[in-house]
């Protein structure tokens, strides 16, 4: 979009009461039948930051998402978009709430009878906009998302990447302070998946867009998000700056999920493979930004005597910091050794397999 176009963005902010853009405050929801889909949960979203939500099938996210924009209502607890509580507006305001949220959907949720441009101009059409601004402002649109001069063609006749450009097209021409994504890349392959989190950041970096994103794929919350909530059966169970909670998981949902991004640590059958090549004592230890993990082993293993062979590792960047672990195989006297692993496990710097 240019310049002229993210002044309403701008102004939408500037307008806003300081604190979180989104609150969620102890909310839960219930439907019929005793299930209760979200349970107590407090959250805030800063307004300009990207911030996932990540759950398994069932945890309760699209649900959360669907409280924040007022489709679903809160069984208890509080909802407060931009300072106001969803629960104290009329439905015409509620209406001019929803005119700020824009939202992405997995299965792309186009109408197929309608052009790409016929899409785009939909929510504008609703909105009450004039046909001539509604024109500029969806071929604005499609021109952000790379999709300039696609306006005549159908659904039918894109990929699966181009229809989700549409989708986020549509959902920006309206010009909404906030996006909810509702597993927006499950859908796509890998690259696909990677372009569309590249306009993702666009959006959020030059739009100044506030993006809330629900998956179930870590590495989507590694590439976009600056802070993540994990999900499990209605309950945050854990949440936090995204590298602090890839660093350093509390919890055992977390670390299934950050295991799954970051393949650094050997699972059970590599572990096997690696005791029966190698015979010394196998270490697993975390590669921290800041903590460079020869600096931390190398004063212990010289004061003790026992020699190392790097067996197995990965590092790879979270929010452009390194982060993963590394498996060395340990020789020396057997006591010298053991001490090594025991000072490392009580300082914490033995993860996964490593600390057996």
């Amino acid at each position: 979009m240019s310049p002229q176009g993210t002044a309403p963005y701008d102004e939408q902010a500037a307008a806003r009461p300081p604190g979180p853009l989104i609150e969620l405050l102890g909310v839960s929801k219930d439907f019929p039948g005793g299930t209760r889909a979200v349970d107590d949960v407090t959250l805030g979203v800063e307004t300009g930051s990207v911030f996932g939500i990540v759950g398994h099938s069932g945890a309760g996210k699209s649900t959360l998402l669907r409280l924040v924009n007022s489709l679903e209502t809160p069984s208890a607890g509080r909802v407060r978009v931009g300072g106001r509580d969803l629960a104290e507006l009329g439905e015409r305001q509620l209406r001019g709430v929803r005119r700020e949220i824009g939202m992405i959907f997995q299965q792309f949720n186009l109408f197929r009878s309608r052009t790409v441009l016929g899409n785009v101009l939909y929510p504008l059409r609703l909105a009450g906009t004039g046909k001539a601004e509604a024109r500029r402002r969806a071929e604005e649109a499609l021109e952000f998302v790379g999709l300039a001069g696609h306006g005549a063609r159908h659904p039918e006749q894109l990929s699966g990447g181009q229809r989700q450009r549409v989708g986020i097209a549509r959902a920006l021409a309206t010009r909404p302070g906030i996006l909810l994504c509702d597993e927006a890349t499950s859908a796509l392959d890998p690259q696909t998946t990677g372009e569309v989190l590249a306009l993702l950041r666009r959006v959020n970096a030059e739009l100044g867009v506030t993006i809330v994103l629900i998956t179930h794929e870590m590495e989507v919350v590694r590439a976009l998000c600056d802070r993540v909530a994990v999900m499990e059966d209605g309950r945050v169970v854990e949440s936090g700056e995204v590298y602090e909670v890839f660093a350093r998981p509390r919890h055992a949902t977390t670390a299934a999920f950050v295991g799954s991004a970051l393949h650094g640590a050997p699972d059970g059958e590599q572990w096997e493979r690696l005791r029966d090549r190698y015979p010394g004592r196998l270490v697993t230890v975390p590669v921290v930004d800041g903590e460079p993990v020869m600096a931390r082993l190398s004063p212990l293993l010289r004061e003790r005597g026992v020699d190392f062979t790097l067996v197995h590792g990965g590092v790879g960047e979270v929010r452009g910091r390194p982060l993963g672990s590394v498996t060395l195989e340990l020789r020396g006297g057997e006591r010298d050794v053991e001490a090594v692993a025991a000072e490392l496990a009580a300082a914490g710097e033995l993860s996964g397999a490593g600390a057996r």
